[in-house]
């Protein structure tokens, strides 16, 4: 029987095999390396061109936010302008309001009846006088109603006083000026119509 000593047979196989082995972790290690690299430059291309994103964003948007600053203040000027203008057409179409006022207050006051006081806030009016009657205050805003260019009396007090001696009564009202509307204005703008002379009453 013929016998045969495989032990060295055997010692290159296993050999072999770990050196297939070691090749093949090496192959693998520098497979995971390349994968690994290209990965990394793919991230990082792709993050170097979101920042070029971002950064185009931010320049873009600190344009839009310089534009809308403008844009406000454009407004801020044209509402500024326009409160202007809106100023000086109400100067414009009331500056002959006081020469109507006083005007008015000559033509529609009763005789016997006296102010003492007119003062003026906005376009209401507050007269305080005095008068011998209750009739002629009433007759007073009776004129007031009828005239084109004053309206809404409101008799806020009247009372008894004496005044040089004499008996009298003092009163307090209210009234409006007529003002013209905006919508009316730009028919109406120009020289103001004078105002029709409203029937004097006595009483």
């Amino acid at each position: 029987m013929i016998r045969v000593n495989l032990l060295p047979h055997r010692e290159a196989k296993r050999k072999a095999r770990q050196q297939q082995l070691a090749i093949l972790a090496g192959l693998t290690a520098a497979l995971a390396l390349a994968i690994g690299g290209m990965l990394w430059v793919v991230f990082n291309a792709q993050v170097a061109n979101q920042k070029e994103r971002n950064k185009y964003l931010s320049t873009e948007i600190a344009k839009l936010d310089k534009q809308i600053e403008e844009i406000r203040k454009i407004r801020e000027e044209t509402a500024s302008l326009l409160a202007k203008k809106q100023v000086v057409e109400g100067l414009q179409s009331n500056r002959s309001e006081p020469v109507q006022l006083l005007d008015q207050m000559l033509r529609q006051l009763p005789e016997g009846l006296y102010l003492k006081s007119i003062r003026q806030t906005g376009n209401k009016i507050n007269v305080t006088g005095y008068t011998q009657s209750q009739a002629r205050v009433s007759a007073f805003m009776r004129n007031i109603e009828a005239s084109p260019f004053l309206e809404n009396p409101n008799l806020i007090e009247i009372k008894a006083v004496t005044v040089a001696s004499q008996r009298a009564n003092e009163f307090n009202l209210d009234f409006f000026i007529k003002r013209v509307k905006a919508e009316e204005k730009g028919g109406k703008r120009g020289a103001p119509s004078a105002p029709a002379k409203a029937p004097e009453k006595k009483v």
